[in-house]
């Protein structure tokens, strides 16, 4: 039975890991201020959409096979990190995108940006293993259909939320007015960290497989 104090643990968990700083952060940065504040929440919520198959994926004991089947989370991990290589490398190519795309007023394409949120997270098993190690307390107690609902909404909602919050802030014609004046030195910084995250994820990977 899922009661108050037991959602509310709950909660704090699905709350410390959307608000771990990672590649999912770097890249609704970067879409929230090249694009604006529309394509910052679609990415927002594209991401939280793999969060939530993730979450499923727990639920139903799906997300062991990535625990037990080392290749198979290898190959996710590693075409992740090359999807991270790709965004790094057009975002280290960018003259200035920040700025050049909200004074021309043409934004990327909104399509783009929610394949970039689901993508992040949906290339990234880490996603999985950490539902298996700090969500899968609650799931024993998702025998009800109400129950399995609000296990499964709680990550996606508080995903969603949390990086639409992050979209906001960076989307305020305030702070757009401010980082503007930065806006090539922000693309390179961009670029760097999420390459640099690719290289994160490929030596976890390598040490997962040597585990």
């Amino acid at each position: 039975m899922m009661t108050l104090g037991i959602w509310l643990s709950l909660l704090a968990v699905c709350l410390l890991g959307a608000m771990s700083p990672g590649p999912s952060l770097a890249v609704v940065v970067r879409h929230s201020l090249a694009n604006g504040r529309w394509h910052g929440i679609v990415t927002s919520w594209s991401h939280a959409i793999g969060v939530g198959f993730y979450a499923m994926l727990t639920l139903f004991g799906l997300a062991v096979l990535l625990k037990t089947s080392p290749v198979l989370f290898s190959l996710i991990s590693y075409a992740g990190a090359g999807y991270l290589i790709y965004l790094g490398v057009n975002a280290l190519r960018s003259k200035g995108g920040i700025q050049s795309k909200l004074v021309a007023g043409q934004p990327a394409p909104l399509h783009k940006t929610a394949r970039d949120g689901l993508m992040i997270s949906l290339l990234n098993p880490k996603l999985a293993l950490f539902f298996l190690a700090l969500f899968s307390q609650f799931v024993s107690l998702g025998h009800e259909l109400s129950s399995q609902l609000i296990i499964i909404a709680t990550p996606t909602l508080v995903d969603g939320l949390w990086y639409t919050l992050i979209a906001f802030i960076l989307s305020n014609p305030k702070v757009l007015k401010t980082l503007g004046n930065k806006a090539l030195l922000i693309d390179r910084l961009s670029g760097i960290v999420l390459i640099l995250l690719a290289g994160v994820f490929i030596i976890s990977t390598i040490s997962h497989s040597l585990n």
